[in-house]
């Protein structure tokens, strides 16, 4: 019998990869028998017992479905739940959506907000090539890690721009503005629509409004990204106001969105992408081409996205009642989480703790860049099993009232002790 021959996959070719520092994070966690460990990583809503929190209108059209006797599991089309996907794209650009009315949009459903983003890179790597276009993905600094590698994986350049502002723990605005205004001509800009992760930070409507003044300057191409519509503020127009403006002013743009956060389908991966074309003559032409390009593209990756959490969103969406209901249980979670930064400020400043500490407040949704130091973040881990990113970034719904002076004491310590 001949040797069995050598691997054609050695290590130089295929290096030992590190562990993805979040899930890490989780494992670690998970590793700890200390009764005091806080869990502040999570980036999935938890109720005040520290539980995940399955929403009750979610229930409900579980139950709807369960007993629908029609209920099959055939495959859905290539673009998917057709129900799920135009309500997904009125919620973002609105009822009386010009660009709707005008048959300018494309939507096609997704895996998550995960799979927009990357439906979208592989659709601008393989498409966005007009003359004088450049390539490159500018990112904010910070951004959500995994911007950084899918953008990578197909082949497309990336840039950042500043975002957060260290003093101020607040938006680097002037900063954000420069690059914008510096970067070639037709540079891809991901945004994130709302509640900015992982800072917490987002620009005010008027800091919207200069930033989309410099991008239509330099002609820029805005690729959104929405996690969070309706989490973060409890609104659900509110948080799709900045989408809502590009739109208005005319640009040609892409949206990533997820429906994890704001219906609590993490493991159900529900998400849509959608292609919105400038006004022109041309316009209702552009979307049809884009969106049967769109279509091979996930046929070559998933054929035909899974069914269960998009019939439950579409469920919820496309019923006033359960949709009046959703709207509440955002309110009930986007309450929970201000009055969590509430809880945390005012403990941190009843103790004072040396700094300042009105960003806990001032920033929104799931998120807040703490301004802690690595080694601060580290001395938290070690002493007191309080868990969170090396950054600083602490989800707040991690927090609740049982743990939120343990988690402020330790903060103290750790400031008064650590730098």
């Amino acid at each position: 019998m001949a040797p069995v021959s050598a691997t054609s996959f050695p290590p130089e070719a295929v290096p030992q990869a590190p562990e993805d520092p979040l899930f890490g994070l989780m494992r670690a966690y998970k590793a700890d028998t200390s009764s005091n460990k806080v869990d502040l990583g999570i980036g999935a809503y938890r109720d005040n017992n520290a539980k995940p929190w399955v929403l009750p209108v979610v229930k409900k059209a579980d139950e709807i479905l369960r007993n629908d006797p029609e209920l099959n599991h055939e495959y859905l089309p290539i673009a998917g739940l057709a129900p799920f996907t135009s309500k997904a794209a009125e919620l973002l650009l609105g009822q009386s959506s010009a660009a709707s009315a005008e048959k300018r949009v494309a939507s096609v459903q997704t895996i998550s907000g995960t799979g927009a983003v990357h439906l979208g890179a592989l659709f601008l790597a393989k498409f966005y090539k007009v003359n004088g276009a450049n390539r490159t993905v500018y990112l904010s600094n910070p951004t959500w890690a995994n911007h950084n590698q899918i953008f990578t994986n197909v082949g497309l350049p990336i840039a950042t721009y500043p975002y957060f502002h260290k003093e101020t723990k607040g938006l680097d605005i002037e900063g954000m503005k420069r690059a914008l205004a510096d970067a070639p001509e037709r540079s891809i800009i991901l945004l994130h629509a709302c509640a900015h992760n992982p800072t917490g930070v987002d620009p005010s409507p008027e800091q919207w409004r200069e930033i989309a003044e410099v991008m239509k300057a330099k002609q820029h191409f805005p690729f959104f990204d929405t996690a969070y519509q309706g989490f973060a503020s409890g609104d659900l127009d509110r948080d799709a106001g900045a989408i809502r403006y590009f739109i208005e002013q005319g640009f040609e743009l892409v949206i990533a969105q997820s429906f994890a956060k704001n219906f609590g389908l993490y493991g159900e991966r529900a998400g849509c992408f959608h292609f919105v074309s400038a006004p022109a003559p041309d316009a209702a032409d552009v979307t049809t081409r884009v969106a049967s390009q769109l279509a091979i593209l996930q046929r070559s990756e998933i054929s035909n996205p899974p069914i269960y959490g998009a019939r439950i969103a579409a469920t919820v969406l496309n019923d006033a009642a359960l949709f009046a209901e959703w709207q509440e249980n955002l309110r009930t979670m986007s309450g929970r989480i201000i009055t969590m930064r509430e809880a945390l400020r005012g403990k941190l400043e009843e103790l004072g703790t040396p700094g300042t500490w009105n960003h806990i407040t001032d920033q929104i949704g799931m998120f807040s860049f703490t301004g802690l130091t690595e080694a601060q973040v580290a001395k938290l881990r070690s002493d007191f099993h309080i868990y969170m990113t090396k950054n600083g970034r602490i989800s707040m719904a991690g927090l609740n009232t049982s743990n939120v002076e343990y988690v402020a004491k330790a903060i103290d310590s750790v400031v008064r002790t650590v730098q």
